[in-house]
């Protein structure tokens, strides 16, 4: 089995594949080797494993609303792109995209930008840019992916082993000369929790569906298009969290998305068009039914260009329009021209600046920037890395805040964020990589609901979140890898519930063979607030630990492997939010084919 190396290329930080002693930040990249050996985990825990991220939700029953807070901020500051385009449902309270759509199995890597990030992604990309990279098609002319597991799912007081965890992928792809194409399918069903802790445990199964089409056509060596749809059905049962009882709801959402990417390559530069339309219909089914409806139109067109392998530029404009079903349809749009650069001196200076002018149908002009200066010299045969960026984001209030049923308000303005961080990074060699960062952040208009007044505002007060992050990655013998983080996050303004003040997770993995991989990971949570949305009252949550085991086993080399995984090994029974259902120690067997 091969391990991951240190020596990695990023992309996200900077649309361009640069080596990671260039770039200014401590970019997070999830590989497929990493994503494989995580087979029966979602999205959402894979992600949940890395420094900075916190996603509430993931450790209960699957089906649960996820918030994802990166870095003290809330779900909306997280902006979330599959293939480089933005994804945000308009139609839901803060234009988020919904992690529960997304099956792992398509997925070739997953790249994570902490702090601001929207001179290169605009609006939203404020607190974390999560950039979702789709398989690449296969260089044969017909190959076959195929995956399938069961598992328990319980928590930890009935611990009754029934099988009622299911999922399913199936996929096709190829290369016909200029022409590739794939097509795949996947399923989940899972049962056997309830969504919220109730003495009769009524059950509250999660199912979802996502089929997948793909062509791509190479004109020459320069020029390629690719066009792309999914169709994604999720229908998750829940219950009322007024009064924590049990009650025959239903959430049910359809995604539909249609996509196309080209570029076109030419010396030391290429143009790039990228484009999507996704349409979002939600029905709630519960004591107070609502239907939503939301589409979301994006147009990217940028070019790169390089200038002597050192000066990387991009000049690009980009056209999003969302449109939602609130009191009528409603509508804002924005167009947003954007240079960025990025400079790698002979002598160890590199400059990631960027300048964005967001242009608001509502709000007219905001213009927001960022500089990102780095200094990294040679060690033997690795580097340490000085590091700083200054930057500021841009996050308008949504259409259902602005507009819709639930305590709307028109005169909402949007909200400001400025980001500082410091840090270094030490590289030794390929076997030891070490960083430590510091970050603050300030944000201005902050948009909340007032329960009493039951309607959104803008705070009058500044938030202020800082932090500090350390990453280890070590290869301290051939075939053995030991990752860990630890994230210190404090945040005042409010009342920061769900953001834990400390975490720290570590994975330690052992290859006995080419043929067989195992990995014990650790994940502590240290105390923080919730709500008790009953009173209204805040309570002190108590800090848990959970242990996870993984083994895969190859029985015919690179074509069919078997694998289990075991999580909350020791069982632990822990809150993740007042009142909800949380995991306890569960088993996932499952095997991939590769034809």
């Amino acid at each position: 089995m091969e391990l991951q190396t240190l020596d990695e290329v990023v992309v996200s930080d900077s649309k361009f594949p640069i080596k990671r002693e260039n770039s200014g930040k401590t970019v997070i990249k999830i590989g497929l080797k990493e994503l494989e050996n995580n087979q029966g985990k979602t999205v959402a825990e894979i992600i949940n494993s890395k420094s900075g991220i916190e996603i509430n939700g993931s450790r209960g029953r699957q089906g649960e609303v996820l918030g994802v807070f990166a870095r003290g901020g809330r779900g909306r500051q997280v902006l979330i792109l599959i293939d480089g385009i933005r994804v945000s449902d308009p139609s839901s309270f803060s234009q988020e995209y919904d992690l529960r759509l997304l099956a792992a199995s398509n997925i070739e890597s997953i790249e994570i930008i902490k702090g601001a990030a929207s001179t290169l992604y605009g609006m939203s990309a404020a607190t974390a840019v999560i950039n979702i990279t789709s398989k690449k098609v296969s260089d044969k002319k017909i190959s076959g992916d195929f995956q399938s597991s069961i598992g328990t799912n319980q928590t930890s007081f009935d611990q009754n082993y029934n099988i009622a965890d299911f999922s399913n992928t199936a996929s096709i792809a190829g290369t016909l000369e200029s022409f590739t194409y794939s097509l795949g399918f996947s399923n989940v069903y899972t049962n056997g929790l309830s969504s919220i802790i109730t003495e009769a445990n009524e059950e509250d199964p999660f199912s979802r569906y996502n089929i997948d089409l793909k062509l791509g056509y190479a004109f020459n060596d320069k020029i390629n298009l690719t066009i792309y749809a999914n169709q994604t059905n999720l229908n998750s049962a829940y219950d009322e969290s007024f009064g924590l009882i049990d009650a025959p709801y239903n959430f049910l959402t359809e995604q539909k998305r249609l996509g196309l990417s080209s570029k076109w390559s030419y010396d030391k530069g290429d143009l790039n068009l990228n484009g999507s339309f996704t349409n979002y219909k939600s029905d709630n089914r519960s004591a107070f039914p609502s239907m939503f409806e939301g589409n979301n139109y994006v147009v990217d067109l940028f070019n790169r260009y390089t200038f002597d392998h050192r000066i990387y530029t991009i000049l690009g404009v980009n056209y999003n329009l969302d449109r939602a079903e609130a009191e009528g349809t409603q509508e804002f749009s924005l167009i947003d021209p954007y240079a960025n650069l990025v400079y790698v001196s002979p002598f160890g200076i590199n400059i990631n600046a960027g300048l964005r002018l967001n242009l608001h149908s509502e709000y007219g002009s905001h213009l927001v920037y960022n500089i990102n200066p780095s200094y990294s010299f040679g060690i033997d045969e690795g580097y340490l890395k000085f590091m700083g960026s200054y930057a500021t984001s841009y996050i308008t209030p949504s259409l259902s805040q602005l507009f819709g049923m639930f305590g709307a308000n028109p005169l909402l303005e949007p909200e400001t964020n400025k980001t500082a961080e410091g840090g270094l990074e030490y590289k030794a060699n390929n076997s030891l990589r070490l960083s430590a960062l510091y970050f603050n952040r300030k944000e201005d208009n902050f948009v909340f609901f007032d329960n009493t007044l039951s309607q959104y505002f803008n705070a009058s007060n500044t938030i202020k979140v800082q932090g500090f992050e350390a990453e280890l990655a070590w290869v301290p013998l051939k075939k053995m890898n030991l990752t860990a983080n630890y994230t210190f996050t404090e945040r005042k303004g409010d009342s920061a519930i769900r953001i834990p003040k400390h975490s720290f997770n570590a994975a330690l993995s052992y290859s006995f063979s080419a043929r067989t991989y195992t990995s014990l990971s650790y994940s502590y949570i240290g105390k923080r607030l919730d709500t008790d949305f009953n009173t209204f009252d805040d309570e002190v949550l108590d800090p848990f630990s959970t242990f996870g085991f993984y083994i895969s086993r190859e029985v015919l080399a690179n074509k069919l492997k078997f694998f289990l995984n075991a999580e909350n090994v020791f069982n632990t029974n822990f809150t993740e939010v007042i009142g909800f259902t949380t995991r306890g120690r569960n088993l996932r067997l499952g095997l991939s084919l590769k034809l």
